[in-house]
């Protein structure tokens, strides 16, 4: 899901600011759940969602939808009173909380009635009328995870793995045990894409991470690239467009714009 490449809040030169902050999720769903956070865009624009293995439940003040996202960036308008909260389900066991593998749903956003009907009737309901969204929100999963949807340990074993520099598709199946094919079905059907694609992703969202370094005139794409693991910095700017929609160089600029930054982009760890 998206968040601003910086953690505070941007305004744009007219005036009007766009918020976002993150919180720490209550202990009984921690397991489960990223954070939760709430945001305010401030101006109409669109918000780039980058893939990070992750997905979010979005309430919008009428509907609760689930947003994901696969090998390249989605566009998400928002007008300019839009305000959202939102919980992210950790990397790697989505697919079991939601109670359907990720890789049968679209890239996106969709209304969560259509995967949970009453229940998310009802969460929207409760959604509407509370001063505590998030609350809700936390409530909604623990009550998913009482019902016996828990994520499995491997599956966020299988997604640290895939998170080293160096991981390979066979190394960490025979970490965990298990056949590079159940090790492939079981990212499919808690992330949405096999593991060498979220490999790519998780290694994309390190640099994404490295972008203030890079701003600030610490580091070098070429340092970088060699660092996470990239065979050359061309590399690392083709990986860069097909997963970031932008060159390296368009990224850093957008986070280094003091006066209002028209794109939003999602930086989490997960």
């Amino acid at each position: 899901m998206g968040i601003p490449l910086r953690s505070w809040a941007a305004a744009e030169p007219a005036g009007a600011r766009s918020v976002y902050r993150e919180f720490v999720p209550a202990r009984a769903v921690a397991a489960a759940v990223a954070c939760t956070w709430h945001g305010s865009a401030g101006w109409s624009r669109n918000l780039r969602i980058l893939p990070d293995g992750c997905a979010d439940l979005v309430w919008e003040d009428t509907e609760l939808t689930l947003v994901t996202t696969g090998g390249e960036p989605v566009r998400w308008l928002l007008p300019a009173a839009g305000r959202s909260t939102g919980l992210r389900l950790r990397c790697g066991g989505a697919g079991s909380v939601l109670g359907v593998p990720m890789s049968e749903l679209p890239t996106g956003r969709i209304p969560l009635t259509t995967l949970w009907g009453d229940t998310a009737r009802r969460a929207e309901e409760m959604l509407a009328s509370s001063t505590s969204q998030r609350r809700v929100l936390e409530m909604l999963i623990a009550e998913r995870l009482a019902a016996g949807f828990e994520p499995e340990r491997s599956a966020y074993a299988a997604v640290r793995g895939l998170g080293v520099t160096a991981a390979s598709v066979e190394n960490v199946a025979d970490d965990l045990g298990i056949s590079e094919r159940g090790l492939r079905r079981r990212v499919r059907d808690e992330v949405g894409c096999g593991p060498k694609q979220l490999h790519r992703v998780l290694r994309f969202n390190r640099f994404v991470r490295r972008i203030p370094a890079l701003a600030a005139g610490r580091t070098s794409l070429a340092a970088v690239a060699a660092d996470l693991g990239y065979a050359d910095q061309s590399h690392l700017g083709r990986e860069c467009r097909r997963l970031g929609g932008s060159s390296p160089a368009a990224m850093i600029r957008s986070w280094s714009r003091q006066d209002g930054v028209s794109e939003r982009f999602q930086t989490r760890r997960p």
